[in-house]
C-alpha cells in the first residue's frame, strides 16, 4: 500500500484491498465507490459493517443490491490494470477529512462509509439512500458506536505493543500468511512434514534443517507447516505458535558500526525467549555462517549456538546438499543442534498432483483456464529436456511463462476485431444517411466498404487461430492454456523446435529405424540394436537412474560410426549439438587426463 494510506487503519487499508479484488471478481478494471462499498460490506468486524448492522440493514441485502445495478465485465483484469475512479478518490479524500473534522488520527472504515455518503454521486450512495439510509443517520450512528464502545480507528502500529517488535520488523510471519491466504496449497509431501513435526515436537535438539537441491519444494514444507498451524492440525505442544521466516540480509543490512549486528541479533533471540511461542525459519542457512563477521566479531552461527543448544529457541532451516556441504558440516558444534530432513525430488506423477494443486492459484493470476493436458505437458518435457533443473519448480516456471504468454497473446489481439467493428457501425450509418439522402453512389461505395469489412471480421477468427492460436474455453470464455502453448515456451528455454516437442513419444519411437536409416545408410544391424535399446529404456525397462543405453561403435574410419552418434542425438534430442565428443587420440599423454579431470592441487 502506498505512503498515501499510512493514515488509514489495518482494516480501513483491508477494506481498499477488498474492493480491488471485487474489482477483480466482477471483471472491472477499475475501483469505484460501488467496490468500495462491497469491500466494506465484506469486513464484518469493521466500524462500517457495525454500523450498518445497527441501523437494521442487513450486509448481504447491501451486497445484493450492489451487485444487481453494477453487472460484470467482459474480460478479468490484472490487479496492476485497476485503478481507482474519480469518484472513488474523492470519498477516499472526504474520508481523510472527515477523520480530520473529528480530531482523529488515523482514518477507520466508518469514515470510508461517511465519505461515501457525502461523496453523494456514486452508484454506493445511490444504493444506501435506496435503502432508506441518509448521511446524519450514519454519523449520528458512528458518535453512539465510538462513545458507547471508546473505540477509535488505529493503524497496525498503535495497537497492542508487540513481545516481538524487532522480529516483526525483520522477518516475515508465515502463519498470518497463511491466515490471509497468501500462501500456495502444498501437495503431498506428507512424510516430510511429519517428520519436521516429529523433531520439532522433540525435548533437545529439536531444530529440523531441510536439505535438498534448489526447487524441490523445501520452502514449500515450511509453508505447509504454517498451514496446518492455522488450522491447528499440530500436536498440542506447536499449536498456536507463530513461524517466522528471518532473512539474513536484512538482518545483516544497516550494520554500518562493529556491534551493531551482534546487537540486533541478540533482541532477535531475546524476544524469541520471552514470546515462547515462535518457531524460527531461516531459508538459506548457510547464509548464517559468517554473516556479520566483521575483524574480531561474531558470526550469526556462533550467537545462536548457545541458545539452540539449550533448546531456548525453535529453528527450522532450509539449504541445498552442496551449501550443508560446504558450510555446515564444517562446523560439527553447528550440524549437530540441527537434524537433518532429506527433501528428494518428486516424481513426474507426483510432480502433476502438485501442479494440480496449485492450478487454481495460476488461473486466478493470470485469468485464464490451464487445461490438465498442458499440466502434464509441462512436467514432461521439463523432465526430458531441462536437465540443468528439478522438479517441481522447473514445470511450475513452464506454466508460469507459458500462461503469462497466452494471456498476452489473447489481451492484445482482439482489439482490431473491436476496431474493425467500431469502423463498420459508422459505415453501416453513414449508408443509411446516404440513402436517405437518395446519394445512392456514395451509399454504393460505402456498401462495397461494408462488405470488405464484414469479410475481415468472419476471417478474423481464423487470422488469430492462425497467428497465435489462442482457445477460448466455450463456458467461461476465457483463454486456455494448451499442450502446445507449453512446448512453445520449451522450445524457446532450449531452442528445441516445436515440431519435435509436439510429436508424440510413441509415435516418434517407432519410426526409429526409418528416420535413423534415411541418415545412416548400410550400418541395418548399428540402428536396429540402438533403436532397440531407446525403446527398451522409454518402455521403462531399465533403472531410473542409469543411462538410455551405453554403445560401444567398433568399425573402421569412414564408415559412419560418429555421423551415426550425431544422427541418435538429433532424434532424441533435436540437435547434434546436443553430442559432447571426447576424442581419445587428444589423450595419449598422461598429463592430458588433467584436461578431463583437472589439475591436481598446486598445479
Amino acid at each position: 500500500m502506498s505512503s498515501r494510506f499510512e493514515k488509514f487503519s489495518e482494516k480501513a487499508r483491508k477494506v481498499l484491498s477488498l474492493a480491488q479484488e471485487e474489482a477483480q471478481r466482477f471483471n472491472h478494471n477499475y475501483i469505484g465507490t460501488e467496490h468500495i462499498l462491497l469491500g466494506l460490506v465484506k469486513e464484518s468486524d469493521g466500524a462500517a459493517a457495525r454500523i450498518l448492522i445497527s441501523l437494521s440493514l442487513e450486509l448481504n441485502k447491501v451486497r445484493s443490491a450492489v451487485e444487481f445495478i453494477i453487472g460484470r465485465g467482459e474480460r478479468r483484469p490484472s490487479p496492476g490494470e485497476i485503478g481507482l475512479t474519480p469518484r472513488a478518490k474523492k470519498v477516499i479524500e472526504l474520508a481523510v477529512d472527515e477523520a480530520r473534522r473529528l480530531n482523529q488520527q488515523f482514518i477507520g472504515t466508518e469514515h470510508l462509509l461517511i465519505g461515501i455518503m457525502r461523496e453523494g454521486e456514486g452508484v454506493a450512495s445511490g444504493v444506501l439512500e435506496s435503502l432508506g439510509l441518509n448521511l446524519d443517520k450514519i454519523r449520528s450512528e458512528a458518535t453512539r458506536i465510538s462513545s458507547q464502545t471508546g473505540y477509535t480507528p488505529t493503524s497496525s502500529s498503535s495497537k497492542t505493543p508487540s513481545k516481538t517488535p524487532t522480529l516483526d520488523q525483520l522477518g516475515i510471519d508465515l502463519t498470518k500468511l497463511a491466515r490471509d491466504e497468501k500462501l500456495d496449497p502444498v501437495v503431498g509431501r506428507s512424510q516430510e512434514i511429519d517428520r519436521v513435526i516429529q523433531i520439532l515436537s522433540r525435548r533437545t535438539k529439536n531444530n529440523p534443517v531441510l536439505i535438498g537441491e534448489p526447487g524441490v519444494g523445501k520452502t514449500a514444507i515450511v509453508e505447509a507447516l504454517a498451514q496446518k498451524i492455522l488450522s491447528d492440525d499440530v500436536p498440542q505442544g506447536l499449536s498456536n505458535k507463530r513461524l517466522v521466516a528471518l532473512d539474513m540480509g536484512i538482518l545483516v543490512a544497516g550494520t554500518k558500526y562493529r556491534g551493531e549486528f551482534e546487537e540486533r541479533l541478540k533482541k532477535v533471540i531475546e524476544e524469541l525467549k520471552s514470546s515462547g511461542n515462535c518457531i524460527l525459519f531461516i531459508d538459506e542457512m548457510h547464509t548464517m555462517v559468517g554473516a556479520g563477521a566483521a575483524e574480531g566479531a561474531v558470526d550469526a552461527a556462533n550467537i545462536l549456538k548457545p541458545s539452540l543448544a539449550r533448546g531456548e529457541l525453535q529453528c527450522i532451516g532450509a539449504t541445498t546438499v552442496d551449501d550443508y556441504r560446504k558450510y555446515v558440516e564444517r562446523d560439527p558444534a553447528l550440524e549437530r543442534r540441527f537434524q537433518t530432513v532429506q527433501v528428494l525430488e518428486p516424481s513426474e506423477e507426483e510432480s502433476v498432483e502438485i501442479l494440480k494443486g496449485i492450478k487454481p492459484k495460476y488461473e486466478e493470476h493470470h485469468g485464464l483456464i490451464i487445461s490438465n493436458e498442458a499440466l502434464t505437458t509441462a512436467v514432461e518435457l521439463a523432465s526430458r529436456y531441462i536437465s540443468d533443473r528439478f522438479m517441481p519448480d522447473k514445470a511450475i516456471d513452464l506454466i508460469d511463462e507459458a500462461a503469462s504468454k497466452v494471456k498476452i497473446r489473447q489481451t492484445t489481439m482482439p482489439l482490431s476485431a473491436k476496431e474493425i467493428g467500431t469502423v463498420l457501425d459508422k459505415v453501416r450509418r453513414d449508408k443509411d444517411e446516404a440513402l436517405a439522402q437518395q446519394q445512392y453512389e456514395y451509399a454504393a461505395e460505402l456498401h462495397e466498404r461494408e462488405q470488405s469489412l464484414r469479410d475481415k471480421i468472419d476471417n478474423f477468427p481464423a487470422e488469430i487461430s492462425d497467428s497465435s492460436d489462442v482457445l477460448v474455453d466455450q463456458e467461461s470464455d476465457l483463454p486456455v492454456v494448451t499442450s502446445e502453448d507449453v512446448a512453445e515456451v520449451t522450445s524457446m528455454w532450449t531452442g528445441i523446435p516445436v515440431t519435435r516437442l509436439a510429436t508424440e513419444e510413441l509415435e516418434k519411437l517407432l519410426q526409429m529405424e526409418t528416420v535413423l536409416h534415411d541418415k545412416v545408410i548400410g550400418q541395418d544391424e548399428a540402428v536396429e540394436q540402438v533403436s532397440k535399446a531407446v525403446r527398451r529404456a522409454r518402455a521403462g525397462f531399465k533403472d531410473p537412474k542409469r543411462p538410455i543405453g551405453n554403445f560401444l561403435f567398433l568399425g573402421p574410419t569412414g564408415v559412419g560410426k560418429t555421423y551415426l552418434v550425431r544422427a541418435l542425438s538429433e532424434f532424441m534430442f533435436g540437435s547434434e549439438d546436443s553430442v559432447v565428443r571426447l576424442d581419445m587420440s587428444e589423450f595419449m599423454e598422461r598429463h592430458a587426463v588433467a584436461r578431463l579431470v583437472g589439475a591436481p592441487p598446486g598445479y
